[in-house]
């Protein structure tokens, strides 16, 4: 493991960095790019994001505690929406640092929804997404200036995460607003997630691509045997639906579909882990789960 840089001429700093924005506006893509390793599930769907992520980036005398958010939900009200929102507000209260994500050239009464969340008194910084996608350049400095008459935020720094363009750009505006403090997590860690957690996310990833427009929302992932040991991970899941209808979905003709999804799982779950896998897969009916306080604390949702 390399060792975190002991200058005694600058003071290191470590902060809790939360990012936020409304739904599909690339914050998963963003905490991928930045820490440089995928812990974080993307797709282009709304809800891809359900849970608080952890990245850890540790790069010269600094720390960065990132916290993928679900994006702010306003369209839909059921307990898994309301469960989401909670984790938006209460990260906002817990942490050092606000990167408030949106897309360039867009901001419509969703975002404003999230800045109404933002505390007062917090130090923001506006990350203007997907910049990769605007051809004229010259477009982007009146959006910048409206943006920055909208809200007092600490810095504007424009990025395509996709991209990777000027994140390292965004890391050095964010690093003086961190509080000087020691390091949390040991230099080489990416998070602090668990390989359960992961792989149930990996998984409900390629529900999200496989299915595409069929995708129900009603449709989630718990890993009900976990077994590690040397240069094996042992994973059985099931995919939860709500309806018995979705099940057919999911599994597809001669369960080619759900082959196809436990195939691109594992292979990304053998990356990530550096771990040959075997993973099995299967889907239970469980209707009314996404409404149902108990159900969802039961299958880890705060």
């Amino acid at each position: 493991m390399s060792e975190i840089s002991n200058s005694a001429d600058t003071p290191f700093r470590t902060g809790f960095v939360a990012i936020v924005g409304r739904p599909n506006v690339g914050k998963s893509t963003l905490l991928n790019r930045l820490i440089g390793q995928k812990i974080s599930i993307v797709s282009r769907k709304a809800q891809t994001t359900r849970h608080r992520v952890t990245g850890v980036l540790t790069e010269g005398r600094a720390q960065f505690i990132f916290v993928d958010t679900p994006g702010f939900q306003t369209r839909h009200k059921n307990a898994l929406n309301r469960a989401m929102n909670r984790t938006v507000t209460q990260v906002l209260s817990d942490v050092d640092l606000v990167l408030f994500v949106i897309e360039n050239g867009r901001y419509g009464p969703e975002d404003e929804q999230v800045v109404k969340l933002l505390p007062e008194g917090a130090k923001v910084i506006l990350v203007v997404n997907k910049v990769d996608l605007l051809e004229d350049k010259a477009r982007m400095l009146p959006f910048l200036q409206k943006m920055s008459a909208a809200y007092p935020f600490a810095e504007i720094v424009p990025v395509s995460a996709e991209k990777g363009r000027n994140t390292d750009q965004l890391i050095k505006a964010a690093e003086p607003y961190l509080p000087e403090s020691e390091a949390i997590f040991d230099e080489d860690d990416i998070t602090d997630r668990s390989e359960r957690f992961l792989a149930s996310e990996f998984i409900r990833e390629k529900l999200f691509r496989q299915l595409g427009e069929e995708l129900p929302y009603g449709m989630t992932v718990e890993i009900e045997k976990f077994e590690a040991e040397a240069g094996l991970r042992r994973i059985h899941a099931a995919i939860i639906v709500d309806k018995t209808a979705h099940k057919a979905m999911v599994i597809g003709k001669g369960g080619e579909r759900l082959k196809r999804i436990g195939t691109e799982a594992r292979v990304e779950m053998e990356r990530l882990f550096e771990s040959k896998v075997f993973l099995e897969l299967w889907v239970k009916v469980k209707s009314g789960w996404a409404d149902d306080e108990r159900a969802l604390k039961s299958l880890g949702y705060e």
